[in-house]
């Protein structure tokens, strides 16, 4: 699919980005915390199934795990433990810092808006050195258009049909990475406009959106 744009540049744009599998892998970070929480709770918890299905916000996770009285309890308790757990393990992905700055080089800014709760998100960040502009935690699919019409943005990069919903909601580019939960197929059939093989393709596509050129697929 392709968005044909203006032969004159942009102003340098607003780009916002999810955080879990867009620029960090998360995975074995929460895998402990949630083990974690298994031990402490007593509950069985399925951590290698936990980890493939990332990005909704955490209470719908935990549904699946602990009754419905329960769950407030247990995603205050385990947002407690997290930062103990999960921070040091999670990885960047491949090209999150350099896409990060390639907005900032062209005079833009980077904003972070995700799912995830804001403090533990402020963490993840500053541990493996990316320093966006802005940082909004608590905010999933549809709901993120919020954060992304407050400050701005243009484009917004996420690995989730639910970031598609929020960029197209908030009247965003889509661009999406298949390096998370949904594949190709289910990224294009949401309404990417956009699709890259991951953020190491993204500083080269993002010159030639604000060079005004067409808006294209680099997989």
């Amino acid at each position: 699919m392709a968005l044909m744009a203006s032969l004159t540049a942009r102003p340098a744009p607003t780009v916002g980005f999810d955080l879990d599998m867009t620029l960090i892998d998360s995975r074995p970070g929460i895998h402990a915390a949630y083990l974690a929480l298994s031990a402490e709770t007593g509950v069985p918890i399925d951590a290698d199934l936990a980890v493939t299905r990332l990005g909704p916000p955490l209470e719908l996770e935990l549904a699946h795990w602990f009754p419905e009285d329960r769950i407030a309890e247990m995603g205050d308790r385990y947002r407690e433990i997290y930062p103990t757990f999960a921070i040091v393990p999670t990885l960047a992905m491949p090209g999150a810092r350099e896409a990060i700055a390639a907005v900032q080089t062209l005079g833009g800014r980077a904003i972070v808006v995700t799912a995830k709760h804001t403090p533990n998100a402020e963490l993840h960040l500053a541990h493996l050195g990316m320093e966006p502009d802005v940082i909004v935690g608590k905010l999933w699919a549809e709901a993120k258009a919020v954060a992304l019409r407050e400050h701005g943005a243009t484009v917004y990069v996420g690995d989730h049909t639910g970031d598609v919903r929020g960029a197209r909601t908030a009247r965003a580019l889509s661009v999406a990475v298949p390096t998370g939960p949904c594949d190709e197929e289910e990224l294009r059939t949401a309404g990417a406009d956009v699709i890259l093989r991951d953020l190491t393709q993204f500083p080269a596509w993002l010159e030639r959106y604000a060079a005004g050129e067409a808006v294209v697929d680099a997989l």
